[in-house]
């Protein structure tokens, strides 16, 4: 999946002087300055994807966050984190012991912006055209536990699962269960361009050059019904075509805040300089970065070659030196701070150590120095990932087993390439769809795997994954997922690196920015305001 995948940390200019207290110069057409938000992700038609903003498609963190705004979904996961609740729904509940049906209820009065009715059977419509399209690179597999779905009346909606799945509310709360209406959205057909149109928060009209936007203009939807409390009338999402641009809006006033995302080097400089006009917020962070592997490539089809890299790849080098106070080392796909996190790597292959490695790969029979090329993409981590991606190569070099070389490539080229099978180690980013530890396992070992990676186990998901999926309380699941945890630590079919923390840079008068980004890097417009709302 294209998703979350993909985002990495970017590095920015720095700080500049205060920004305009009334906020800074985004125009909604009526006069009323809108509150102006700055990043650096890229929405890009291309060949490869003419729609990349349809929910059938999108499944980047930057696409969900422009679809967060826009499409409604039936829960959404509240502002402080736990279980989802409802949204566009007025209730939703398992209606059996086992988490295999679904039921939710629609509020009274839901519109799409246009202000036409939403039915239950517009619900069914929505989720059902994302089933049917079943995007290769899109987010379809978060759904394809549906078995049926079935309406009742005009509000109610039932979804028969094929399986028990105590995650599917936290499903149905991200943009792939966003509702459309069907007079925009074809039923077997992506909708091209970079329109969006729902029932959330906020309508939205881009701003397009070269088939790229280059803004996106929030407005408030007055037709909204839902649980979310909107405190601004318009937001201004600014795209910066590299995160110096950024850096240099914020130096002329031109942003409110900044995210998606600030340089270690900059975070660092605010905390130990803080500064009257500027506000550094610290959040929780989920994000992890890993190496991924195509596990039929000759290069690395012996596991002997990827447990070799895992016992002597230096986590702690790369976190403290390429990335400081934003990272922290990573000893398994399920980051800290989720139910279930376990230390797997380190309990498997404990410190760095060349003599291991060379033990490893002499008991498998393979010939030193390994020579490998580790790829990455250029445009999505900024000198991060390039300096990154450099210590790696020289960690590997130094121990003589391997022969290292990397190569960089733009992501509109890098993914596709990704995908297709032509990398045997790269380097990627993700961000979790929703925060429970199945998120940071399924997407890797089940069936559709985001990576479309052809490493497959059959513990993992004729019986693991499922028997997780019973558990409605997430904590009785731990001891599966720690089995998962191993599986993962002893095949290798990816190696992760380091866990991110998060920091945004705003002007000291903008409220809510400690809840406009969450754990899973969802940005939330709807929280901030000035004062005016």
């Amino acid at each position: 999946m294209n998703r979350k995948t993909l985002v990495l940390p970017a590095v920015v200019g720095l700080l500049a002087p205060a920004l305009a207290a009334c906020g800074a110069s985004g125009d909604g057409g009526d006069g009323k300055a809108a509150i102006v938000v700055g990043t650096t992700d890229q929405f890009v038609a291309s060949k490869d994807n003419p729609a990349p903003l349809d929910p059938a498609i999108g499944y980047e963190a930057g696409v969900w966050n422009v679809l967060r705004q826009t499409v409604q979904t039936l829960v959404h996961v509240p502002r402080g984190g736990g279980e989802p609740v409802p949204e566009a729904a007025e209730s939703c509940t398992f209606t059996d012991t086992q988490n295999e049906s679904y039921r939710c209820k629609l509020r009274s009065g839901l519109k799409f912006s246009s202000g036409k009715a939403i039915t239950a059977d517009d619900v069914k419509y929505s989720i059902d055209r994302v089933i049917r399209i079943d995007a290769a690179n899109g987010p379809v597999a978060l759904l394809d536990n549906i078995d049926t779905i079935e309406t009742r009346g005009d509000r109610e909606v039932i979804f028969h699962l094929r399986a028990p799945d105590a995650t599917f509310p936290y499903k149905l709360a991200t943009p792939v269960a966003g509702i459309v209406p069907r007079s925009k959205y074809a039923a077997k057909s992506a909708r091209t361009g970079f329109q969006v149109d729902g029932s959330g928060p906020y309508t939205m009209k881009p701003e397009v050059e070269h088939n790229q936007v280059v803004k996106v203009l929030f407005t408030r939807n007055p037709h909204y019904k839902g649980d979310l409390k909107v405190r601004n009338e318009k937001v201004e999402l600014d795209v910066f075509p590299d995160p110096t641009a950024m850096g240099k809006a914020l130096d002329n006033e031109k942003i409110d805040m900044m995210t998606r995302t600030m340089s270690p080097e900059q975070s660092q400089q605010m905390l130990e300089k803080p500064r009257d006009d500027i506000k550094l917020t610290e959040m929780p962070g989920l994000a992890i970065h890993f190496l991924g592997f195509n596990t039929n490539d000759p290069a690395v089809k012996n596991k002997a070659v990827r447990q070799a890299m895992a016992q002597v790849i230096d986590r702690g080098e790369i976190a403290s030196k390429v990335y400081g106070t934003t990272a922290e080392p990573l000893y398994s796909l399920i980051p800290s701070g989720i139910t279930a996190h376990a230390n797997s790597f380190y309990n498997k292959y404990s410190e760095p150590s060349t003599t291991k490695a060379a033990a490893i790969l002499n008991a498998a029979g393979v010939d030193t120095p390994v020579k490998l090329t580790l790829h990455y993409p250029t445009d999505r981590a900024g000198a991060g990932n390039a300096a990154e991606f450099g210590t790696l190569k020289k960690q590997f070099n130094d121990t003589g087993l391997f022969d290292v070389t990397v190569q960089g490539t733009p992501w509109v080229k890098y993914r596709p390439a990704q995908l297709r099978g032509d990398y045997a180690v790269y380097g990627m980013g993700w961000f979790p769809d929703f925060p429970d530890p199945d998120n940071f396992m399924a997407p890797f070992l089940y069936k559709n795997n985001f990576l479309n990676s052809p490493y497959k186990s059959t513990l993992a998901q004729k019986t693991l994954i499922p028997q997780s999926r019973r558990e409605t309380d997430r904590s009785a699941s731990a001891k599966t997922f720690q089995q998962l945890q191993d599986i993962v630590a002893d095949d290798v079919p990816v190696l992760p690196i380091w866990q991110g923390k998060q920091y945004v840079a705003s002007r000291e008068d903008l409220t809510g920015v400690e809840w406009a980004v969450n754990s899973s890097a969802d940005l939330q417009l709807w929280e901030l305001g000035d004062g005016s709302v």
